[in-house]
């Protein structure tokens, strides 16, 4: 596993653990988990390109994969890419390994840690494309600065991200629709591309469907696909 960095205190919320694994997710986590989890330095940055066996021609990254489903058909779809996924929840990771494994990926690596720690020691200017498909929205006011967009955040990814770059953001809350919105909209480094509803009511081809998205269907609600460049 990764070494440990000694970063400034923060609080993490959310599940790192579900239900037991069953024996061929502990193999993968056991196995596969060790070669393709990121070792944070001490200090310095870190070449995102350098944590590939061939340097990839753009490194995407995705904040809170979940099952993995999303990232797994990205790298399979574009082989000239690096994928790096963020995620704390082991069961999650068990899955996105099988995914992995099954499909013979080469071109994915994972942070199984809080993707701030990670997001501090890449450099400027180093993603080609960043992902935050339907994170918790903490739905009550007084849980607000527990969502990942904040402006701090926001201010990070700007600095991470080449121009150009795009920041695709999906949700089924309205909650956190309006604020993901709101303070994007507002950020003098993203723009937003939307045109019309359908910019925005439609998922686009090359954005792969994941279980949240059709959980919210299946419940009735309506997700919202965002895509906002950074300028």
């Amino acid at each position: 596993m990764p070494e440990a960095r000694c970063i400034e205190d923060r609080r993490f919320y959310g599940r790192r653990k579900g239900r037991p694994l069953r024996k061929g997710q502990q193999h993968h986590v056991d196995t596969l988990l060790p070669r393709l989890a990121i070792a944070l330095p001490a200090s310095g940055k870190v070449d995102p390109r350098s944590l590939f066996a061939h340097a990839p021609e753009h490194v995407w990254l995705e904040i809170g994969f979940g099952g993995g489903e999303h990232l797994a058909e990205q790298a399979r779809a574009h082989p000239e890419a690096g994928l790096i996924g963020c995620e704390v929840f082991l069961n999650g990771i068990a899955t996105l390994l099988a995914q992995v494994s099954a499909l013979g990926l080469s071109n994915v690596r994972i942070h199984p840690e809080d993707a701030r720690d990670l997001l501090d020691v890449l450099p400027d200017a180093s993603l080609d494309r960043v992902f935050l498909l339907f994170p918790d929205p903490w739905p009550k006011r007084r849980h607000a600065d527990r969502r990942f967009i904040q402006p701090a955040n926001l201010d990070l990814l700007a600095r991470l991200m080449k121009p150009g770059a795009e920041f695709r953001v999906a949700s089924d809350d309205p909650t956190y629709i309006g604020w993901a919105l709101a303070h994007l909209v507002r950020h003098p480094a993203f723009a937003w591309t939307a045109r019309g509803p359908g910019d925005w009511r439609a998922r686009p081809a090359d954005w792969p469907a994941t279980r949240y998205e059709s959980k919210a269907l299946r419940e009735g609600r309506q997700p919202v696909f965002m895509r906002f460049a950074r300028v």
